[in-house]
């Protein structure tokens, strides 16, 4: 039994450090940063969500939104996360993780509090701009930190569970939500959506407080009191630093002269416009045009999400379990799947047993934010500035691309066969496979070109006429094996 438990635990979280210090040192980290993190990001899609929530429970007629009012305050809440990102990104190289982000959790909470006191919509337009711009450091900013501390091959499967923890959030928010807004209606003259946005004010307050005081920074900067001087040094030497440490203005002229900087921004645009069919709520639509009840509406759609969980952490077990080499599969068996679950709705739009398999598949596409996250920060690890620029441009230029492709191909209107934004995603899905390959080959250019000629001619003398390898080879092999 215990063999099969251990086989297990390699299988699930990776094979634990033989160094005892190291394996709880690794433990520690696991628990201090996944557990905020995780928190962090599920309460940042609640405080997120909470405006559509309220809008269907009485905001609407109390303040009066009419047209397409609703759509603008939507609109502002995009520009304010875009131009949040690449700031944010910049700043946790300079300031403490666990200041930095709690200050702006804080933030968005009490931009989230006052809420519950709007009266007019251009009131709404101006917190969401400035909830969004708070918000955006974390999704960003915690895969720049997880790199930092976690090995290639210990990283998808972290950064997983984080990306997971969001989708958990839409899966429990809008029962939760609900919940609030029916047992406080009208307690003390409240509507009950202004009660929605205290309670998410109340819930953040403490979460934040959690990280100030327990994240543990990076391993560069970190003052917990729960690691000890020689866990922080393993947690050094763990994580070799980035060869390119320089923070001034030389970083645009490496960002934009490198392949990286655009592959994966295009990477990113694709995949995000990848997850369509759940982010528009087409199955909501779907349900709503044949009369399926508003609990069916809200309920359904939950096993796209649940799916979302089970395909990202998958597929991160699979780039993690073969050496972190192989994130591009990800793009290719994404590709499969959504294009299987686009000719399913296509061929059988009235056919709701399809419909609902087709959709519930598509919640793989959410796999990509996990996988493709991880695949910037191996790839970008030579270069710390880049790599926070690389990780914020990627969320960057998908919500910029995503605030118009929705429109242009979702619209509420083609429910429910949806065949524009089936066609679109047959594009989208194809597109990220080639940038995902060019990515791959450029990748492995690059490898060829670090390793040095010298090493390759040393590695060759230390060879005799007998193909045995000398004894400086063997140290040098151990060394290398021992660093990794």
């Amino acid at each position: 039994m215990p063999s099969i438990l251990h086989k297990a635990k390699v299988l699930l979280w990776g094979e634990t450090p033989k160094d005892p210090k190291e394996a709880r040192l690794l433990l520690k980290m696991d628990w201090f940063i996944l557990s905020f993190a995780c928190l962090l990001y599920w309460v940042n899609y609640l405080d997120r969500l909470n405006l559509s929530n309220a809008y269907v429970s009485g905001m609407k007629e109390e303040i009066g939104l009419v047209g397409n009012q609703f759509n603008v305050i939507n609109t502002m809440f995009t520009v304010g996360y875009v131009v949040g990102l690449i700031p944010h990104n910049l700043i946790l190289l300079r300031v403490r993780p666990s200041i930095w982000l709690s200050v702006c959790g804080f933030c968005w909470g009490v931009l989230v509090l006052g809420m519950y006191k709007v009266e007019h919509f251009y009131q709404l337009c101006v917190i969401r701009f400035f909830q969004a711009f708070f918000e955006s450091s974390t999704f960003t900013g915690v895969h720049l930190i997880l790199s930092q501390w976690y090995k290639e091959e210990e990283l998808t499967k972290r950064t997983a569970v984080f990306t997971s923890s969001g989708l958990i959030g839409n899966i429990f928010s809008s029962t939760m939500q609900a919940s609030i807004h029916t047992t406080l209606n009208g307690r003390n003259g409240l509507s009950g959506w202004r009660w929605l946005f205290i309670i998410d004010f109340i819930i953040t307050v403490p979460i934040v407080t959690y990280g100030f005081f327990f994240f543990p920074d990076t391993p560069a900067t970190a003052k917990a009191i729960y690691f000890t001087e020689e866990e922080l040094e393993i947690a050094r030497r763990r994580m070799p630093p980035a060869k390119t440490d320089v923070f001034n203005w030389s970083i645009v002229r490496r960002v934009v002269g490198s392949w990286k900087w655009y592959l994966f921004s295009l990477l990113f645009v694709f995949a995000g416009e990848n997850e369509s069919y759940s982010t528009n709520s087409l199955f909501s639509l779907y349900l709503t045009y044949f009369g399926y009840s508003v609990d069916a509406r809200n309920h359904y759609p939950m096993g796209m999400y649940a799916m979302g969980v089970f395909f990202t952490f998958g597929f991160a077990l699979y780039v993690d379990g073969t050496g972190a080499r192989y994130h591009w599969h990800v793009a290719v068996a994404t590709a499969v799947i959504m294009i299987i679950s686009t000719i399913m709705m296509l061929a059988a739009p009235d056919k709701s047993s399809v419909m609902f398999a087709a959709h519930y598949l598509s919640g793989c596409s959410y796999a990509g934010q996990a996988s493709y996250f991880a695949w910037a920060n191996v790839v970008c690890a030579n270069d710390l500035q880049e790599r926070a620029v690389v990780l914020a441009s990627m969320n960057m230029f998908s919500n910029a691309v995503n605030a118009w492709w929705s429109i242009l191909f979702y619209s509420a209107d083609t429910a429910p066969h949806f065949t524009k934004g089936c066609y679109a995603m047959i594009a989208t899905v194809v597109a990220s496979v080639v940038v995902a390959g060019l990515i791959r080959v450029f990748q492995l250019r690059d490898e060829r070109i670090e390793r040095s000629p010298a090493d390759d001619e040393k590695s060759e003398h230390s060879i005799g006429k007998d193909g045995v390898v000398t004894q400086a080879q063997e140290v040098e092999s151990g060394s290398v094996e021992e660093s990794k």
